[in-house]
């Protein structure tokens, strides 16, 4: 058959601000090393990532305390003397191109991992082994979970406690390429409501409903990040604060 290259003219627009900006803490660990990256969109065909340069970041608590992030990389910007608190609300603060943009969120709280149940018999052909990482959630609040599996790739699932607020339950992973002997790392984050449902309009976009590379976006997905100065140059991204937990298991 024959093949015929096509140069499609897109239209490209101003580039935004790309906000990633996770405050994790693991248990039993001080977390004063925190990173935020900061990035602008590019046109659709270009692979690139653009750094943003000079810009100004800020975490403040509610109490007054203030961390500056330092650019020790293009885009890259760190303390070292981070100070996280549960329940705790914290404010981020960007300066950049003569524009203020801000968000806040609390640090979330998360159960501990507490075990991992092994079966033989999972997966679409009921031969997969199958993993469930057990936890205990709290009955006293409404919570919600990023859980983040670590097998040759990255898999991510969330879950919130409408059905099984106060209750022992589980996270699921199968993987038709597990053997015995594996190592598998699982990791659980306390997030919030809005980070939850953002990650779950994320999901759904990008889901069996909506492949191809010209797929219309349904909506703009929008995050917690606010542009005081001109609210119309809306930034992409999401500051969050999370606690976590890790379990490590070997396949048996």
């Amino acid at each position: 058959s024959c093949e015929e290259v096509v140069d499609v003219d897109l239209q490209q627009s101003d580039p935004r601000l790309v906000v990633e900006a996770s405050i994790l803490w693991e248990e039993g660990s001080s977390a004063n090393t925190q990173i935020i990256t900061l990035t602008t969109t590019s046109p659709y065909f270009e692979s690139a990532i653009s750094p943003v340069e000079n810009a100004t970041v800020m975490v403040t608590t509610s109490t007054g305390q203030q961390f500056n992030f330092n650019e020790v990389d293009p885009g890259i910007y760190v303390n070292t003397n981070f100070e996280p608190e549960l329940n705790k609300e914290y404010q981020l603060t960007i300066e950049y191109n003569n524009e203020t943009y801000t968000a806040s969120e609390s640090m979330i709280p998360v159960a501990d991992l507490q075990d991992v149940e092994q079966t033989l018999n999972g997966g679409f052909s009921g031969e997969d082994i199958e993993l469930k990482a057990y936890y205990q959630d709290p009955a006293v609040t409404s919570n919600y979970y990023l859980v983040k599996f670590f097998f040759e790739d990255l898999s991510l699932q969330i879950y919130d406690d409408q059905f099984t607020n106060g209750n022992r339950t589980f996270a699921y992973f199968s993987d038709s390429d597990l053997e015995i002997g594996d190592q598998v790392n699982f990791e659980i984050q306390g997030i919030s409501e809005r980070f939850y449902e953002y990650l779950y309009i994320l999901s759904s976009q990008a889901g069996e409903n909506n492949v191809g590379p010209f797929q219309t976006q349904p909506t703009t997905v929008r995050g917690n990040i606010v542009n005081q100065t001109n609210p119309d140059n809306f930034a992409f991204g999401y500051f969050r604060l999370s606690q976590t937990n890790q379990l490590n298991y070997t396949v048996q």
